[in-house]
């Protein structure tokens, strides 16, 4: 991963929330917040919670009167998660690294985090951190995509820019989404961190949307593929968001368009 991988910034986080949110990530939203409920935690915490998606299916909180905290690394991501929750929410909101959270060992019951390991530029060290703040026999639920061949407007994307830039392609997606779909290095990792027993589980879901340039637009404008097509051509973005949604109408047709898409689900228990 490139340390600019990890910036989402400007009309990202709005365009990301827009088209990527629905796109791809609600239905895995929703199987994590039915995982974290029938935990039955007192007290929860989410860590690189990107534009709250996965905030929305969990809160209200997963049980009455748990404690819900939700911290991201990158504060134009939280500042709009937040935005998306109702006035009054119970939801604690709070800038924080995975990789050095600012909570005493053993606060919480569970800490989940959806689509955001990938991310870690040390997933041990993050996972350490997860275990640090469970309590014992807690639970550390937590989802990643696999292989990008296996999600598949992500890989038409990738390969429609790789032929606009083939000099340089933008691989964004290929390199941090989609890196760390290794089961056994996973669970590996996992296990060096300190957590026993861990189970893994591959889903399969389909990707939906209303019209080919709808996963154009998330792919092109609501991630950071969005920055690499603009360092390689400033002016170019309209363009090669349209050459993406052409590939992928190519392929799937002109109207409401399906493609499969699949990640694995997590869940490793910290040591009683």
């Amino acid at each position: 991963m490139l340390e600019a991988d990890k910036v989402f910034s400007g009309s990202i986080p709005e365009n990301y929330d827009r088209w990527m949110v629905p796109l791809i990530f609600e239905p895995y939203a929703q199987d994590m917040a039915r995982r974290v409920a029938a935990l039955k935690p007192a007290a929860v915490l989410e860590t690189a919670a990107g534009s709250g998606g996965g905030t929305r299916a969990l809160g209200p909180p997963p049980a009455p009167g748990a404690r819900y905290v939700v911290t991201d690394l990158n504060p134009a991501m939280l500042d709009f998660a937040a935005t998306r929750q109702p006035d009054g929410s119970p939801i604690a909101w709070q800038q924080a690294d995975a990789l050095a959270l600012p909570f005493e060992d053993g606060t919480f019951d569970v800490v989940c985090c959806q689509f955001g390991a990938m991310f870690f530029p040390d997933r041990i060290a993050g996972y350490r951190e997860a275990r640090r703040v469970l309590r014992p026999g807690g639970r550390f639920v937590f989802s990643v995509w696999d292989r990008i061949e296996a999600n598949a407007f992500a890989d038409e994307a990738t390969r429609t820019l790789g032929e606009i830039f083939p000099d340089d392609p933008p691989l964004f997606m290929a390199r941090t989404p989609h890196g760390y779909h290794d089961r056994a290095l996973i669970a590996r990792e996992l296990a060096e961190a300190g957590f026993a027993p861990v189970t893994i589980e591959t889903r399969a879901e389909e990707s939906r949307a209303a019209s080919p340039r709808i996963p154009a637009l998330a792919y092109c404008q609501g991630t950071l593929l969005r920055n690499e097509i603009e360092a390689r051509d400033a002016k170019g973005l309209v363009a090669a968001t349209e050459r993406v949604a052409a590939a992928i109408a190519a392929r799937h047709g002109e109207g409401a368009v399906s493609a499969p898409i699949q990640a694995h689900i997590i869940e490793a228990a910290a040591p009683a």
